[in-house]
């Protein structure tokens, strides 16, 4: 059994989510202490319940200490279980977190699985639904596995009730990946949703875009959705390039205005394209389960957040694997996978 501590590096949700995905794909039991201990309420709360009880489920696994509010929990897996599956979080905690728990075990299932996710799809702690669907799982379909990801209806912080689904092919073996060039950028475009909440906040939103990156009117776009979804405003910015897509977001909130919202994503955007790596900073800490999981591979991309060290300790912990991250030029760096 691979004992983990909760409290190293960030301290956070990852090292939980991480351990239920590896425990998955590779049947071996684990018991994590000090879960989130890092953070102003430690232990778990409703979203990382959800994340467990999803894992369980899937793998048929006993589990010790999933309550709301347990610092520790011990986790046996039986065998991963590919099937139809539906998880409410009931709040709007992140239903994009929960897959990033479950689905490296399903891409390498013994037959396809469709999932129902509902809560916040569009959260300010989590990778938005457009980041996964955009940036995520193309890569990981690169891989071999066949994944589609719908939305349905957004789920905006604080409200929630969100849902989207998602069918997902396994493949009979990971391949690896090398993304360490981001090839020839073939289109760049900014979205700015607003669900109950004036237009005028987009368009002050998209003009610090305009601005900003120099970008025409044709690139940019408003998207009002229905009052009943908000209020929820987020702005996205897609760079589009020959080797991958990056996304990077702004999500408005109470008291801040549109145009440091805007400023948020665009900051983001300046600083990848100025860097010139094909893999930003939050796709980095993504990747890096698929890429171990693979048993190879390689990508080049910013210099790494504390999320992404910390969850190569852990990956560590469970895969005999060696994972190099290091720096190459300023604001670059590479990181590898082998056996």
């Amino acid at each position: 059994m691979v004992i983990v501590d909760g409290s190293v590096g960030e301290g956070g949700g990852q090292i939980l989510r991480t351990s239920l995905a590896l425990s998955l794909c590779l049947g071996i039991p684990f018991k994590i202490t000090n879960i989130r201990a890092r953070r102003k309420k430690p232990g778990l709360r409703r979203q990382h319940l959800v994340c467990v009880n999803a894992a369980a489920q899937i793998g048929k696994a006993k589990i010790k200490g999933a309550e709301l509010g347990h610092q520790e929990l011990t986790f046996i897996p039986a065998a991963i279980t590919p099937g139809d599956y539906h998880f409410d979080i009931g709040t709007a905690g992140s239903t994009t977190l929960v897959l990033q728990t479950i689905l490296p075990a399903l891409i390498i299932a013994k037959g396809p699985s469709t999932l129902i996710l509902e809560g916040g799809t569009h959260n300010p702690f989590a990778p938005p639904f457009d980041f996964i669907q955009q940036a995520f799982i193309p890569i990981i379909n690169s891989m071999g596995p066949k994944i589609n990801a719908r939305l349905e209806r957004p789920g905006y912080y604080p409200k929630g009730g969100g849902r989207f689904n998602v069918t997902i092919q396994p493949a009979d073996q990971l391949r690896t990946f090398h993304i360490n060039k981001r090839g020839e950028i073939n289109e760049c475009r900014a979205k700015a949703f607003v669900a109950g909440l004036p237009r005028h906040i987009a368009e002050r939103e998209l003009g610090v875009i305009e601005q900003k990156l120099g970008w025409n009117k044709e690139c940019l776009q408003i998207i009002e959705q229905p009052a009943d979804m908000g209020p929820g405003n987020i702005v996205c910015i897609e760079i589009k390039s020959q080797h991958i897509t990056e996304i990077f977001t702004g999500f408005g909130k109470k008291g801040v205005m549109a145009e440091d919202v805007a400023k948020i994503a665009v900051n983001k955007a300046i600083r990848y394209l100025e860097a010139g790596v094909p893999v930003g900073k939050y796709l980095a800490d993504q990747l890096l389960l698929p890429l171990a999981l693979a048993g190879g591979g390689s990508y080049t991309t910013l210099k790494p957040s504390l999320h992404t060290k910390t969850n190569s300790d852990v990956i560590k912990l469970f895969l005999d694997i060696n994972i190099n991250i290091n720096q190459t030029s300023n604001d670059v760096w590479s990181i590898s996978a082998s056996r």
